[in-house]
């Protein structure tokens, strides 16, 4: 959930080892199918680059971005999850007119479309741009979904089997066989100007009846999780907010960072406590920075309250050595986020 809508308004274990030969300092514009290189100034104190190692995946890996902070991730035949929302409906959030009584609604031809056979769906948080699709991606392909309690309550309400539903809170390291695991890290939502954010609270109980709108889907908790993909990686840090808890991230070391891009100045120097606490991620890709009530077929539109660029600029000096991809609805991606095909 965006930062800028006020409270008060409205009621992967060989880690480091696929990417450490790419180019450094580069960053890839809005388009679909190249990547362009770009140097940035040198920060007063840069992140150590990483030295090189291999070259190539365990098994094929591509991504494919759903927006928002959304995310598929295909290793080999398995795939993977991350906060899908790709339904968009419209709530007035980017036209002035936001509607907290806005009806939740699922396409089911369109995320039939994207989602593939998921085995696991990971949910950052309860707010409807994450959580909306996932009840009717739970039932209909029976994947497993890691969330936190306040998820877990909301599914069970729309009718999810509780079996298919995993609790958890973060410190979590899950080994789902093949080289597959989830460290499961906590997290915070990022914040608006007043400190403030939409629909906070949690929930200890199921709802007495199933979520309507999408005041009824509060943020319960937010995680970040840290998926690596078989033995040769790559690792993925995805969040979906743009805050974080600093000692919580220390030391995971990814190869890609997905950084949620504030819409303000609320969490104190965000960029760089969080790439220092990262040491520095091979690739950084900035997410949850376009307007997502515009359809996937169109190429992303930014929601005026993010200042993507100035994102881009502080990346680039807070960790020269780290390649910046801004990603694009319509592209498929390898390992080390170049557009594959």
């Amino acid at each position: 959930m965006p930062d800028d809508v006020n409270t008060q308004d409205s009621p992967l274990l060989g880690r480091r080892t696929v990417l450490r030969g790419a180019a450094l300092g580069t960053a890839a514009p809005l388009l679909p199918a190249a990547v362009a290189s770009a140097a940035g100034p040198p920060a007063a104190t840069p992140l150590a680059a990483p030295s090189p190692g291999p070259a190539a995946a365990s098994v094929p890996v591509s991504l494919r971005w759903f927006g928002t902070s959304g995310w598929r991730l295909d290793i080999g035949s398995r795939t993977v999850l991350f906060d899908p929302y790709l339904t968009r409906f419209r709530t007035g959030l980017f036209d002035g007119a936001f509607d907290a009584a806005t009806e939740l609604r699922t396409d089911p031809d369109l995320v039939r479309t994207h989602v593939g056979r998921p085995e696991l769906v990971l949910v950052s948080h309860s707010h409807w741009d994450h959580l909306a699709d996932v009840p009717h991606i739970a039932r209909t392909t029976g994947a497993r979904v890691l969330g936190t309690e306040t998820t877990y309550h909301l599914l069970v309400a729309s009718g999810v089997d509780p079996a298919r539903i995993s609790v958890v809170k973060g410190g979590e390291v899950l080994d789902f066989g093949g080289g597959l695991t989830v460290e499961v890290v906590a997290s915070l939502h990022s914040r608006n100007k007043n400190h403030s954010y939409f629909a906070p609270g949690t929930l200890h109980a199921p709802p007495a009846n199933p979520p309507r709108t999408i005041s009824d889907l509060p943020e319960g908790d937010t995680l970040a999780f840290l998926v690596t993909a078989g033995d040769g990686g790559p690792s993925a840090f995805l969040m979906g907010a743009s805050d974080f808890c600093e000692r919580q991230a220390r030391g995971l070391r990814p190869d890609l960072a997905m950084v949620a891009v504030p819409a303000g100045n609320a969490t104190h120097d965000y960029v760089p406590r969080l790439l220092r606490a990262l040491d520095g991620p091979e690739v950084v890709v900035p997410v949850h920075w376009d307007n997502f009530e515009e359809p996937l077929t169109e190429p992303p539109h930014r929601d005026p309250s993010m200042d993507l660029d100035g994102f881009v600029a502080r990346v680039r000096r807070s960790s020269p050595a780290s390649r910046i991809v801004v990603p694009d609805y319509r592209t498929v991606y390898g390992a080390d986020m170049r557009p594959l095909g």
